[in-house]
């Protein structure tokens, strides 16, 4: 790679939480000639605009279910309120970004996903143009993407974004990605304190969800982690946004929330 970059990926409702000192760590990171590639979410405020609407949705296997009604909101809602959104906070502390969704230029190329006759306009990944991303960056500023993808018949399509996010860091030949959330890592309760990993495998991850290990809220965060592990992606950090400039700190090599690793 030409340029040094790292990829991010943060849903939505984490992102509109984070503290100012987040963006600022950002903008840091940018002007020290580490340009970050953020990839997003935005589950809460789709299902808040669909309520609102009084369109029903569902899940199918953790994946929303998206007709043409939906996939306008998930469309209205990703590549605008909450694109828009961090491209103002970046800016708001003096940072350079370009929102940008995977259908402008056709950024992320889709098929249907093997079983969209149950689910509807929902896409897998098949082609990410890292040309374009890379052409933001060599103008100074910091892609974000929201996960929405395109084919060749220009059929749009909702992906879902820690797929996403994995299909960029491989295509940009990123071999570690950061996960921010709202936890400062995978915790093991020992000795009846809870603990943060420093790291665990995908193996790992599993069994620790079988024995119960992790549990509840943490179950969903894991696996959406481990989901961007894909091409050249060998390991994800989830780190809690929160902690002060966690991304500077994770990028300087510092120990901090879990990595999770392909083996």
């Amino acid at each position: 790679m030409a340029q040094s970059c790292f990829v991010m990926k943060c849903g939505g409702s984490t992102l509109a939480a984070l503290p100012e000192g987040f963006f600022e760590d950002l903008r840091s990171l940018q002007e020290s000639g580490t340009i970050p590639v953020i990839v997003h979410g935005g589950g809460p405020a789709i299902n808040e605009l669909l309520t609102a609407m009084q369109i029903e949705t569902e899940f199918v296997g953790g994946l929303r279910k998206t007709d043409e009604r939906v996939l306008d909101v998930v469309e209205m809602v990703l590549g605008g309120q909450i694109n828009k959104q961090i491209v103002r906070r970046i800016a708001k502390v003096g940072g350079k970004a370009i929102g940008i969704s995977g259908i402008d230029g056709g950024l992320i190329k889709s098929t249907p996903v093997s079983n969209s006759h149950e689910i509807g306009l929902v896409g897998e990944v098949k082609h990410v143009e890292a040309p374009i991303l890379r052409g933001i960056m060599a103008l100074g500023y910091m892609p974000v993407v929201a996960p929405l993808g395109i084919d060749d018949a220009g059929q749009h399509y909702n992906i879902n974004a820690d797929t996403a996010a994995g299909a960029v860091a491989s295509h940009l030949g990123v071999e570690r990605m950061i996960v921010v959330t709202d936890v400062p890592g995978i915790l093991r309760t020992v000795e009846g304190e809870k603990q943060v990993m420093p790291s665990v495998t995908v193996a790992e991850t599993e069994a620790m969800i079988a024995s119960g290990e992790i549990y509840g809220g943490m179950i969903p965060k894991v696996r959406a982690a481990v989901q961007c592990i894909q091409g050249d992606v060998k390991e994800i950090v989830i780190v809690d946004g929160s902690v002060p400039q966690v991304l500077s700190r994770v990028m300087a090599g510092e120990a901090i929330g879990t990595r999770i690793i392909t083996n």
